[in-house]
């Protein structure tokens, strides 16, 4: 099975003109309609498949400041506020709670490394606790067994994957946006050097506005702009089990697996930062990119299929506007997991919580995980074309800063002070002094 997702009917009329056009219906594409909706703009959102039905109904629903790096910190932040905003307006189904982030190890490394960063943190008013002894053999419990240490991350985390998306589109609507499921944009119109308009297999609208936050698409759509955006995806396998579990932290991290309690009261089980590295276009012509990303983290890693070429979302090569494109032949990224990992993950998960032992599989799924060189995001108006914005590579750190990336874009469009500094994710860091200060988290 699939991951679970909230599947909403949206409006199949296409607009003919609009004050900004959003491309990609994922949390980040869904965050950014609804903050310029709310700001009063005309905004058209734009989804070749399923609203939510990527990377962002296939992540652990996981909204943590907690071993954030420096330069994602204060917009990790802000996005805590934010998803509580977007909650009071649209709905406590959203999923998100501040229920706290329990992290455990036996490696005093490891461990070092947490009370270093929760240094740092507590300066910039994060409350992240490191915990002793005795706190750690509490709160841990469900495992049955004792651990060196740990981390309480207080104010951090969770919302559903599986509901956010879907309901903040409808968010877009309340406020007067259109969201459109199953109509991919392919191209951009451009007069005088600037955005004119976007072409979508169902016609063309006129706006002055595009925000691109396609996802693992982006890099093939801007290429298609002459605009050159390093991104390589590795491909992420987790899975659910059903509801039954009693007495388990809503949010656990531990080097051999993690768990989080999903809204319907089953749990997701992952290992975190292994994956596969399917070979694709954007990894073969972005390999000098992505050399120190691959140098730090290769022990995690593991060679893939060829899913990821055949899929088509890293293709170099040059479409036309007026017949079929690679994101109309695969409208929603829906890979195989590796079966290997998932046995893996649940054999890990079991043995570290007796609680999960006899819980039936829910789902297993993958999901393709859109990376930049150094694990930063990229969030910038100011790409090669005037009146676009990119918001795209957030590196498995998007869903839980989603709606602040989205405000940020908001903030970029209309001329509003950022709420957050936005030179370290502009585009450009990529051709100088940037290259190799790989996110350590």
């Amino acid at each position: 099975m699939p991951a679970p997702l909230l599947s909403i009917a949206t409006d199949p009329i296409l607009p003919a003109e609009a004050d900004c056009v959003v491309i990609g219906g994922g949390i980040v594409g869904v965050s950014a309609a609804y903050w310029l909706a709310r700001a009063g703009q005309k905004v058209v959102l734009l989804e070749k498949g399923r609203v939510g039905a990527e990377q962002s109904s296939r992540n652990w629903g996981w909204c943590r400041q907690q071993n954030r790096d420096a330069r994602e910190l204060p917009l990790s932040t802000r996005s805590l506020a934010l998803w509580e905003e977007m909650m009071a307006d649209l709905g406590p189904d959203i999923g998100f709670r501040r229920c706290g982030l329990l992290y455990l190890s036996d490696d005093a490394a490891e461990l070092e490394g947490w009370a270093a960063w929760g240094r740092f943190a507590r300066g910039e008013g994060v409350d992240t606790r490191m915990l002793t002894a005795a706190e750690t053999a509490e709160r841990a419990r469900a495992t049955g067994r004792s651990w060196q240490g740990g981390v309480w991350s207080v104010s951090d985390g969770i919302a559903d994957p599986a509901r956010a998306a879907p309901l903040i589109a409808q968010g877009v609507v309340k406020h007067g946006g259109h969201v459109i499921q199953g109509c991919a944009a392919r191209g951009i119109e451009r007069a005088g050097g600037r955005v004119s308009g976007v072409i979508t297999e169902r016609g063309t609208i006129r706006t002055g506005h595009v925000v691109v936050a396609g996802g693992a698409w982006a890099g093939s759509f801007l290429h298609q702009l002459g605009i050159a955006f390093p991104q390589a995806s590795v491909r992420s396998s987790i899975l659910s089990v059903m509801p039954g579990a009693e007495g388990l932290p809503d949010a656990l991290h531990t080097k051999g697996v993690s768990v989080t309690r999903r809204g319907d009261g089953g749990h997701t089980l992952a290992i975190s930062g292994r994956g596969s590295v399917d070979l694709t276009p954007g990894i073969v012509r972005g390999a000098r990119h992505f050399l120190p990303m691959f140098a730090k983290r290769w022990r995690s890693l593991r060679p893939g299929w060829t899913q990821g070429w055949t899929s088509g979302f890293e293709t170099r090569a040059i479409w036309a506007t007026d017949r079929e494109t690679p994101m109309e032949r695969m409208r929603v990224l829906d890979p195989a997991p590796s079966v290997p990992l998932i046995r893996e993950t649940l054999a890990r998960a079991r043995a570290l919580l007796p609680a999960l032992r006899g819980i039936p599989v829910q789902a297993s799924w993958a999901g393709f995980i859109d990376s930049t060189p150094d694990g930063v995001p990229v969030i910038d108006a100011d790409v090669g074309v005037p009146g676009l914005v990119l918001a795209a590579g957030l590196s498995g750190h998007g869903f839980g800063i989603g709606p602040g990336v989205g405000h940020l874009v908001a903030d970029l469009l209309l001329g509003r002070d950022p709420i957050t500094e936005v030179v370290q994710y502009r585009l450009n860091r990529f051709r100088g002094s940037q290259w190799g200060k790989v996110a350590k988290f």
